[in-house]
């Protein structure tokens, strides 16, 4: 797609999105995600005049010498906003693809946090970290992520994201860069594959302070829930299950050959076939139950976004929900 195509579409999803957030969004996102007050900062050496109820015991104890907890007002937040773009995201048996709502559901967030003058970052990755934009301010940076994103959905050749992949990272600080290189390395894989854990481990180290992680993805992936539990203990994650209906129910098409975007593995199957009905139906429900229960377990949200239904329902029924628990 030209450029000028690419601003044209952007421009329309935020006119599209823009006025959810002014219509809708905007609250719901403010009554979960600010007012929490003060938070953490530092321990420091105990000086007269400062209240003894901030004395950190533990530290006290182990040093002996008195030390206090320091605290800061919350005014902003950072919002990170990490985008599955693997080959499994490009499927859609609607009118838009998984990889198209996630584009809808991440200017969403974008231009809500950016209202609420806070910061948003974005990360895309499929075997790695694909394109990593740092968090700032400002309805301009918001625009940026909004076409970073929207631009990788629309890239159809691997020359085209080598050139990108360049042009970002040239402008990283040099710390980055290396850490990228070595991530980049570690997680060599083919052009569809996932891991989401190479992507929380970026973050981890080039986030070093809390954010309100949104991870995007359809979760077709293996081994990354350890890593993901370690980043909620230091981030707010919330995880966004992109599916479609065809991937739970396929209409009586008889013989049909499905390669796995993943992986290229094909396989010839029955469409008319009862057992195969099953099988796909039992499959699908098991594995989002399973990824439910591991992410319930381990304290993280979930929020599940049919690709060919709306975006913005799903994510206000999760605000109301987060809203009611914070008022318990």
């Amino acid at each position: 797609m030209l450029p000028a195509e690419i601003a044209a579409n952007v421009r329309r999803i935020q006119f599209v999105t823009g006025r959810q957030v002014a219509d809708v969004m905007a609250g719901a996102y403010l009554s979960v995600f600010k007012g929490r007050g003060m938070e953490f900062d530092e321990v420091r050496p105990y000086v007269p005049g400062d209240d003894v109820r901030t004395i950190d015991w533990n530290v006290t104890a182990r040093t002996g010498e008195p030390h206090v907890k320091r605290y800061v007002e919350e005014r902003e937040l950072t919002v990170m906003l990490v985008v599955d773009v693997s080959a499994s995201l490009e499927f859609g048996s609607g009118p838009r693809s998984k990889l198209e709502a996630a584009v809808e559901l991440a200017a969403l967030l974008a231009l809500s946090a950016v209202a609420n003058d806070d910061k948003v970052g974005l990360l895309l990755f499929h075997g790695g970290a694909d394109l990593y934009i740092p968090p700032r301010k400002g309805g301009k940076h918001a625009l940026r992520v909004i076409r970073e994103v929207y631009a990788k959905a629309e890239e159809v050749d691997e020359g085209g994201r080598v050139k990108r992949a360049a042009q970002w990272l040239s402008g990283l600080p040099r710390a980055v860069r290396r850490l990228f290189g070595r991530l980049k390395e570690e997680t060599q894989a083919a052009r569809g594959s996932t891991s989401i854990a190479a992507a929380l481990e970026f973050c981890q180290q080039v986030l070093p302070r809390k954010t309100v992680m949104f991870l995007i993805s359809d979760f077709l992936d293996e081994g990354y829930l350890p890593v993901l539990r370690h980043a909620h203990r230091k981030h707010d994650v919330v995880s966004v299950l992109i599916t479609d209906p065809r991937e739970q129910d396929m209409p009586p098409a008889g013989l049909v050959t499905l390669e796995d975007a993943e992986t290229g593995r094909t396989r010839v199957i029955d469409t008319r076939s009862r057992e195969f009905t099953e099988e796909l139906k039992q499959g699908a429900a098991a594995r989002r139950q399973r990824l439910g229960d591991d992410l319930r377990g381990s304290g993280i949200d979930l929020i599940t976004i049919d690709a060919s239904g709306s975006v913005i329902d799903p994510l206000l029924r999760f605000f109301h929900e987060r809203q009611r628990r914070l008022r318990r």
